[in-house]
């Protein structure tokens, strides 16, 4: 495993306690794939196995172009044995409906829009624990009633979940946790979900997806699977995902500078979220080179924090 210290550590970041509760996700979208060739056409399209896909768990997943570079992620699991729904970002959606359905040629399976047929709810701390299994693994998942519930990566901690039901079934029991609070959650959490700003910028490696469950390199061929492939054997990976802090709010899409050169960016910023007690946390993949540099967005200072995982060395 690699050593995920850092030599640029935040030196702002203020203490801020664990999220609990429950909280709504309208920025999720579901693509629903019925038929009985559901699981197999999804095998061929995402960098996840989905042929051996199970009932009692999930997958993380990306859809990647030609060059490797990801069009949309994924939280996939069955809610039948011929029913796959896939979890994503909402405004990435439709293109990834309409670039998954391209594909479908004579297999049996039909994609939709299933976005008003469900909700979707977070689950942190007590919320998640009450509904998984006890120390459930990140991408398990579990049935609730008619709600599926999918095991996520934890945050400082506390266990976290994507809980999702049809339309009209109660929401989750738990103290009400707002959105933001959600987001923040995420980023602590170290699992990146890909956003429209962001769509084609990275190959999975970037955001450490072969490290956390999102990319399976012993399936079969999947539109950019080579250059993933390439990136990991050897040895061209050369951006990674951190943790960071910084004093002002950022911006998906937003360019790192090293302080020393206010020219040539060395990362973006992938996803961010208000901390608690001030301050703003951040996703951001950047050059392992500049890892130990003085980082800056927009001339505000930018902290690294160590990830919640290790990173992989041997697949």
């Amino acid at each position: 495993m690699t050593d995920t210290s850092l030599a640029n550590p935040s030196p702002s970041a203020p203490a801020a306690g664990p999220v609990e509760g429950v909280a709504p996700l309208p920025h999720l979208g579901v693509i629903r794939v019925a038929g009985e060739d559901a699981a197999n056409f999804l095998h061929g399209q995402l960098s996840q196995d989905f042929a051996l896909l199970d009932m009692a768990h999930a997958r993380l997943a990306a859809l990647l172009n030609p060059k490797g570079r990801m069009l949309a992620s994924f939280v996939g699991f069955k809610r039948a044995p011929d029913e796959v729904l896939l979890v994503c970002s909402r405004d990435l959606l439709a293109a990834a409906l309409k670039r998954l359905s391209m594909f479908v040629l004579r297999a049996k399976a039909r994609l939709s829009d299933a976005s008003g047929d469900f909700l979707l709810h977070g689950l942190a701390g007590g919320a998640a624990r009450a509904l998984l299994p006890a120390d459930a693994p990140p991408w398990t998942l579990a049935q609730s009633g008619e709600a599926s519930v999918v095991a996520l990566y934890p945050a400082d901690g506390q266990p976290r979940a994507l809980w999702l039901a049809p339309a009209g079934t109660p929401a989750p029991t738990g103290p009400v946790l707002d959105e933001e609070s959600w987001h923040w959650s995420e980023v602590r959490s170290g699992i990146a979900t890909l956003t429209a700003p962001l769509a084609e910028a990275f190959v999975p490696q970037m955001l450490n997806y072969e490290s956390v469950g999102g990319v399976n390199f012993k399936k079969g061929c999947y539109p950019g699977q080579e250059v993933v492939a390439r990136s990991q054997f050897r040895g061209a990976i050369k951006r990674r995902t951190y943790l960071a802090h910084a004093p002002s709010a950022l911006a998906p899409g937003a360019e790192i500078f090293a302080a020393d050169d206010a020219e040539q960016p060395v990362g973006l910023v992938v996803q961010s979220a208000a901390r608690p007690g001030g301050g703003f946390d951040a996703l951001v993949s950047l050059q392992i080179a500049a890892a130990d540099k003085p980082l800056q967005v927009g001339g505000v200072a930018l902290g690294l924090e160590p990830l919640p995982y290790a990173l992989l060395e041997d697949i």
